[in-house]
């Protein structure tokens, strides 16, 4: 049976930390080519439906930790406070991939962008879901210690902020339609990416909740993979529209 190797933690964590380093260097300049930043000329072949797509996508993240936990024999999990760290990831990605998908209404997805989105939910369920459940040892009064239930509480909030913004955007756009408008309500009124901010604080949440590397590995990764997407997403708006309240941040509010 599946063992604990803190080596391999350490090594899966570390190069999930390079990776983030390498999102930023490619995308910090130039937006990575979907949605309303793919190119206007290219024509719209390889690609699948949002939904779909989005369905594909996410899927891994839930479905590798609950295999990981199928083969653990006996389920460890112990004590509650891992088992609530677990539920939490599962949480989100039940959410990402049964839920969000079948209300989105974005493009069609690049299958390049989407194989590569795979492999990565693959990977970090893998290293999320593998330390959990084979490494993690935590107090039995974990789930009383301020750095838990900081963190819960940061991950609430920052999923909160991301399903009701993602709900914001949703409603700016009437069934079949592509057209980008200005979000507004929420979080939106102060920031751009106001659905980035929470998931990059969803998930710092859950990194100070975990105390552990490859949660703050992830986080890193995330703040670095969809920080810069949140700021094009401002240059955008400002360039398109004439209109767009000046006041408004990038990313965080008061800040950025």
């Amino acid at each position: 049976s599946m063992q604990c190797l803190p080596g391999l933690v350490l090594a899966l964590s570390s190069l999930l930390g390079a990776l983030a380093l390498l999102q930023l260097s490619l995308y910090l300049r130039v937006p990575s080519r979907y949605g309303k930043h793919e190119e206007r000329l290219c024509r719209p072949r390889g690609r699948l439906p949002a939904r779909c797509a989005w369905f594909l996508q996410e899927l891994p993240s839930f479905l590798v930790p609950a295999l990981l936990l199928a083969l653990r024999s006996p389920p460890r999990l112990e004590p509650l406070g891992c088992r609530l760290l677990c539920c939490l990831f599962c949480w989100h990605y039940f959410y990402r991939t049964f839920i969000y998908p079948f209300f989105t209404r974005g493009r069609p997805f690049p299958l390049q962008l989407l194989f590569f989105g795979m492999l990565f939910c693959i990977y970090n369920g893998f290293l999320q879901g593998y330390y959990l459940i084979y490494c993690a040892e935590y107090p039995n009064d974990w789930c009383t210690d301020i750095r838990f239930t900081s963190g819960l509480l940061l991950f609430l909030l920052g999923m909160g902020i991301n399903i009701h913004s993602d709900l914001l955007l949703r409603q700016l756009r009437k069934p079949g339609e592509v057209t980008y408008k200005i979000p507004q309500g929420g979080l939106f009124t102060y920031v751009s990416g106001a659905n980035y901010f929470g998931e990059i604080v969803e998930w710092f949440g859950f990194a100070i909740a975990t105390w552990s590397l490859p949660a703050f590995a992830f986080a890193f990764f995330t703040l670095c993979c969809i920080g810069p997407r949140a700021y094009h997403h401002h240059r955008y708006y400002l360039k398109t529209f004439t209109d767009y309240p000046k006041s408004r941040k990038a990313l965080i509010p008061f800040v950025f």
